[in-house]
């Protein structure tokens, strides 16, 4: 895709505002037509600069009061594993829904995870019964949220 333009940026900072904003509104606060808008949305999705549109669900509303940050250093060869351990922990990562974001780091650790789960119980179980008892697995080391400062999904654009 070609850079992106003022227009380009502004649009995107309305609709990471409001992604419900209707395309009248956002044209309204650009300085463009409904019709500009959408082509230039479209193009935006059609590029992959938009992925995708989600609800914002606050954790403590739905029952998730618990957030952890837990770094993972994994065995380098595995005997047990036809698969890198790596390769075989990413696609393990996929399927626990505790974990909502998962990203590999330089230095001592290899993956960070944010795990959200209801309090310190299902936390536990989570370390024992999945995270610890997997084979790619070495170390672990967690941190917990006391409070949350800034938490946002807005890029600066």
């Amino acid at each position: 895709m070609q850079a992106l333009d003022k227009l380009d940026r502004h649009i995107l900072r309305s609709l990471q505002a409001d992604g419900r904003a209707t395309f009248d509104q956002i044209a309204e606060a650009v300085g463009l037509s409904a019709s500009a808008v959408l082509r230039r949305v479209r193009r935006l999705e059609d590029a992959g600069v938009i992925a995708r549109y989600v609800a914002l669900v606050r954790p403590e509303a739905v029952g998730l009061g618990l957030t952890a940050y837990v770094n993972v250093r994994l065995e380098k060869h595995a005997e047990h594993a036809k698969r890198h351990p790596m390769d075989e922990f990413r696609a393990s990562v996929m399927g626990w829904a505790e974990v909502v974001e998962c990203v590999a780091l330089t230095g001592e650790m290899d993956f960070q995870l944010r795990l959200m789960v209801a309090d310190m119980a299902a936390y536990s179980r989570f370390m024992m019964d999945t995270l610890l008892k997997h084979p790619s697995v070495q170390d672990c080391r967690s941190s917990f949220v006391m409070d949350r400062v800034k938490s946002t999904t807005v890029l600066p654009v």
